[in-house]
């Protein structure tokens, strides 16, 4: 590797080879003492305006500072200058310097009359007394909690007279009775006789889903009034509960605020829905079994008492027990003395169907 130096005629600065090739400073450290040392002798420029002049971060020149500091090339200290104010100064050498050193070089430097704050706005307004000791409306003799703020007198009431009041009850009687009537029906129930059973839900839910765990236990008061409204307009507990767990969110994800989550849910009170109307058993169709509803297409069908693998279904025309396919076996089988089975040859046999869908 070759190397082509030329010495500067002017402004240069002499540095050791100790502080450009110091294995513990960073570059940005050398950079920041080597910036400093360059400046003329009278300068005043601190750390932090030479690490924003050279582009060195906040947390770059607060490394390089400490490092710097580490090593002993920077020290500072903070001295009272006049008027009462606090100065930091800093010391910057070309050398390491011990604690001693650098408060002594340090102790040869007067505070600075510069390095005072400016002039700034003042405040608004003239200044006032604080207020001594003693309650604002009077002391008092017994040990009381601190009191509201006092409400201010209105002058105008101060200066009406007396009558007034009854006056102004006269005068609200007539429009009392002209008043519309209101119709309790469409007032929200009064939760007041649910109250010890909606505690008692608020309290479960809880239980009712992980999610639910961490409800705040400030909302039991808010929660029971809720829950309470729902029990005054019908709702079962069992309902509730529903309404609540379909709500929360079906595909795992986390509830941050499970409280407030409640209070939505439960917060708008739906009428109790009334029972649905039986649907009319269809005339030629079989019974179907309890438990899953028939399907309609179904409707009208009939299970073949033949010999088959799974369940046939097919649509009979009259009384017939067996699908056209069986009846023509059956009628190719039955001696000659035996009346077969008659079925419609042209109506074909459904698919069969699995004993789940019946």
């Amino acid at each position: 590797m070759y190397r082509h130096h030329i010495a500067p005629p002017r402004a240069y600065t002499q540095f050791s080879h100790d502080i450009i090739r110091h294995p513990r400073l960073s570059s940005d450290a050398v950079r920041l003492l080597t910036w400093q040392l360059s400046l003329p002798q009278g300068a005043r420029e601190s750390l932090s305006r030479t690490a924003e002049r050279a582009n060195i971060g906040a947390c770059a020149f607060t490394r390089a500072k400490r490092q710097l500091k580490d090593e002993g090339f920077v020290h500072e200290r903070r001295v009272q200058g006049p008027g009462g104010r606090w100065v930091t100064q800093q010391l910057v050498s070309n050398v390491p310097l011990s604690e001693a050193e650098a408060a002594k070089l340090l102790g040869r430097m007067p505070v600075s009359a510069h390095v005072a704050p400016g002039p700034r706005n003042p405040a608004v307004g003239e200044r006032t007394g604080r207020p001594a000791d003693g309650h604002p409306y009077g002391d008092t003799c017994v040990n009381t909690p601190n009191r509201p703020p006092k409400p201010p007198e209105d002058a105008a009431d101060a200066s009406a007279p007396a009558e007034a009041p009854e006056a102004a009850h006269a005068t609200a009687a007539p429009q009392a009775a002209q008043a519309p009537e209101v119709d309790r029906g469409s007032e929200r129930p009064d939760p007041g006789p649910h109250l010890d059973a909606s505690r008692a839900l608020a309290h479960a839910y809880r239980d009712l889903d992980p999610a639910l765990r961490h409800i705040p236990r400030a909302m039991d008061a808010e929660l029971t009034d809720l829950t309470a409204r729902w029990l005054a307009a019908g709702h079962p507990p069992t309902a509730i509960r529903g309404h609540i767990l379909r709500g929360l969110p079906g595909d795992g994800a986390p509830v941050h605020r499970p409280g407030g989550l409640l209070r939505y849910l439960l917060r708008e009170v739906p009428p109790v829905p009334t029972p649905a109307a039986p649907e009319p058993e269809p005339s030629t169709a079989q019974e179907p079994t309890p438990g899953r509803p028939l399907s309609p297409r179904l409707h009208g069908t009939r299970e073949c008492e033949g010999d088959h693998v799974q369940p046939a279904l097919f649509r009979p025309v009259g009384d017939e027990t067996l699908c056209p396919r069986c009846a023509a076996v059956d009628a190719l089988s039955a001696p000659p003395d035996q009346p077969a089975q008659l079925a419609t040859l042209g109506t074909p046999p459904l698919r069969p169907t699995p004993k789940a869908m019946r």
